[in-house]
């Protein structure tokens, strides 16, 4: 197996879809793609199904897989590559930097699928919806972008409303039972592989879409309290 991974780090090295820690490459995404169509982020991105079934389904937009784990990566770049899918391209960075790597203004959309809820209360921090977070896609996201949260845990889809709540964020959708709605919208259809697990054993996807106000007010010492009266690790 750590020769696979091995093998994987080496091929995306060459990859042309693929960038490792790129510099100055803020304010540049539309010359990568050779194209002014919008920008679209995959967060945590995993295999890449999101990142690559966004730009299949939208060919007028750029979708952008952001993951630290190389080797996952390395399957949604390879199937790009390989149905030659030109509108996608993954970013291999913590996401604790994604602020770095994009102008004000640059992205429309992000996208969370089946991030890591991290439910003890001591990491709540590395939620990916928590304001710490919020605050940098604030940084490069569009006045009229969104985000997305797509999730099979409970925990994380009641903190996520607890965050827009308290600190005053738009809601646009909130399906706590996202396949019971019958949507017609075929990017909620999307499955990653992770979903397939259902790690957390709910069988029941929740789906939230929200905006970010013009300032993100510091409610944090409220926040922290609400965490501390989370259900014990």
């Amino acid at each position: 197996m750590a020769q696979k991974k091995l093998q994987r780090f080496a091929a995306i090295k060459t990859f042309p879809n693929v960038l490792e820690y790129p510099k100055d490459i803020a304010g540049t995404w539309h010359s990568f793609f050779k194209n002014n169509n919008p920008v679209v982020l995959e967060l945590a991105c995993g295999k890449g199904e999101y990142t690559v079934g966004l730009a299949k389904l939208f060919p007028n937009i750029n979708t952008i897989g952001v993951d630290i784990k190389g080797n996952r990566m390395f399957i949604g770049a390879k199937k790009c590559l390989a149905e030659n899918i030109t509108n996608a391209a993954f970013l291999r960075t913590q996401i604790e930097k994604i602020a770095d790597y994009f102008a004000p203004g640059e992205v429309t959309d992000i996208w969370i699928t089946f991030p890591d809820p991290q439910l003890r209360i001591s990491k709540a921090k590395k939620r990916l919806t928590h304001p710490r977070f919020l605050r940098l896609y604030k940084q490069f996201l569009t006045t009229d972008g969104h985000i997305h949260l797509k999730t099979d845990s409970p925990d994380l889809y009641q903190f996520t409303k607890q965050v827009i709540e308290l600190y005053g964020l738009r809601l646009v959708e909130d399906y706590d039972n996202l396949y019971q709605q019958n949507t017609t919208k075929e990017e909620l259809k999307i499955k990653t592989h992770y979903e397939s697990l259902d790690i957390a054993q709910s069988n029941t996807i929740h789906y939230l879409k929200f905006s970010l106000p013009a300032e993100i007010k510091n409610f944090d010492d409220q926040l922290n309290e609400l965490i501390k009266n989370e259900p014990a690790d």
